[in-house]
């Protein structure tokens, strides 16, 4: 059996991925996640460069602070140059950054490409499998 430290996040991300822009509306990103039935979106720019994320815990800060239905762009709240990781990072050093920093979503970058997103909900799949290495 391999052991965790062999285990590379590219086994593990979600490689299809939502976009939106940083002048994307908040309404507009939030149907992104609500139809897709997921967590997060990925900001790109235009050369499709990720420059940010937007999960559905900033959508918290959004209603806080704004009027509901305001033409508020995603780059408002938008968490700017996010923590990334490589395809060939491995999911416990991946999962260390995680917990080190509160994060439950992790971006998957090539360069400056986005080509997948690591989750919570990708480990405890992961976890779940029976093939998934004991501790």
């Amino acid at each position: 059996m391999n052991d965790i430290d062999d285990v590379f996040v590219a086994r593990l991300m979600t490689s299809k991925l939502h976009t939106v822009t940083p002048d994307t509306l908040v309404e507009d990103a939030a149907a992104v996640l609500l139809d897709n039935d997921v967590s997060s979106a990925l900001v790109v720019d235009d050369d499709g460069s990720l420059v940010g994320i937007l999960t559905t815990t900033d959508f918290v800060d959004i209603v806080a602070k704004s009027q509901p239905k305001a033409e508020t762009t995603v780059e408002r709240y938008m968490t700017r140059d996010p923590v990334t990781a490589g395809a060939q990072d491995s999911v416990s050093a991946v999962a260390s950054l995680m917990i080190e920093h509160g994060f439950h979503h992790v971006p998957v970058v090539d360069g400056d490409t986005p080509i997948g997103i690591i989750t919570t909900s990708d480990f405890a799949a992961y976890v779940s499998s029976p093939d998934a290495p004991s501790p």
